[in-house]
């Protein structure tokens, strides 16, 4: 029998090149929220693949950006700590033509890292002539394999595990086989509502929302969960976009949110949502805390 092998990955990139998009797919559950709007992920969310050869550990961190609050220093520091300590590391990009000032930013600070390294060119479904930026990452010289993927479609991903494969050692089963996340339940379902959100609200609420879940219990006797959970934000006037004409913004969200929780958990659900205005909760450390952003 081949031995079985462990190890730890850290994906890094520009906001919204497609991280969480590539961890998902890999995993198979939706545990990483996606969105083409900026700071999508806030947390070093930690997601596990398991076949019958290894269990990989994917840790999937912020996109790395400028910012003064204390929510952008947790952002800073998750990114920091997931450098620390892997055994791979993944870097993905989904330019066009060619390499912007972000995605040369990230390969500066990881570039001496003496660890095995790999390059995703993102988007090949949609570019199918960003030749040219696998091309200027292979000149540099600094990773192990440059490959053109789709984090959609799945283009290419099983080269992904083979390269990962080949680049962990012998290591011990962490995880069950069907453990997916190290995030409790709670949060995987905050953040479902907080795509949600960031989805139907677009541009509207600038710097996003928080989502804090007040109770999550099991009705006695009745095949349905029930979810409280609060959206946080800065003004009067995004409480009132939020909650939309008649409820009908918050009731959309409400609704396509009600349908991934339910996909998770496996049964019915009753979501109870209601908005709050708390101006400063990005620079709150107890709302960071309760809201899950633990570490500055």
């Amino acid at each position: 029998m081949s031995e079985f092998k462990s190890g730890f990955v850290t994906v890094v990139g520009r906001p919204n090149v497609g991280k969480s998009t590539l961890i998902n797919y890999m995993v198979g559950e939706k545990i990483v929220i996606t969105s083409d709007k900026p700071q999508t992920t806030r947390n070093k969310i930690r997601a596990v693949y398991t076949d019958k050869e290894a269990q990989i550990v994917f840790i999937d961190t912020p996109g790395i950006h400028k910012g003064k609050s204390k929510l952008s220093n947790f952002m800073k520091s998750e990114i920091d700590g997931a450098l620390e300590d892997m055994d791979v590391l993944i870097f993905i990009t989904d330019e066009k033509n060619k390499l912007g000032p972000g995605d040369k930013y990230i390969i500066e600070k990881v570039k001496d890292m003496a660890i095995p390294k790999i390059a995703l060119v993102n988007k090949s479904d949609m570019y199918k002539d960003n030749f040219s930026v696998a091309e200027e990452i292979k000149e540099m010289n600094i990773f192990n394999d440059v490959i053109r993927i789709s984090a959609t479609t799945g283009k290419n991903i099983y080269r992904i595990v083979d390269f990962i494969k080949e680049n962990i050692s012998e290591g011990p089963q962490y995880f069950p086989e069907d453990y997916i996340t190290d995030r409790p339940e709670w949060f995987v379902i905050s953040e479902l509502i907080r795509e949600k959100a960031l989805l139907e609200l677009e541009d509207e609420v600038p710097h996003g929302v928080g989502i804090m879940i007040d109770k999550i219990e099991e009705r006695k006797n009745k095949n349905m969960i029930d979810v409280y959970a609060v959206i946080l934000c800065e003004r009067k006037s995004h409480k009132g976009i939020i909650i939309g004409k008649g409820g009908s913004k918050l009731t959309t969200i409400g609704r396509k949110a009600r349908l991934d929780i339910e996909r998770l958990l496996g049964t019915k659900v009753y979501l109870n949502l209601w908005v709050k205005i708390d101006k400063n909760w990005r620079d709150n450390e107890r709302t960071l805390k309760e809201l899950g952003y633990k570490n500055w």
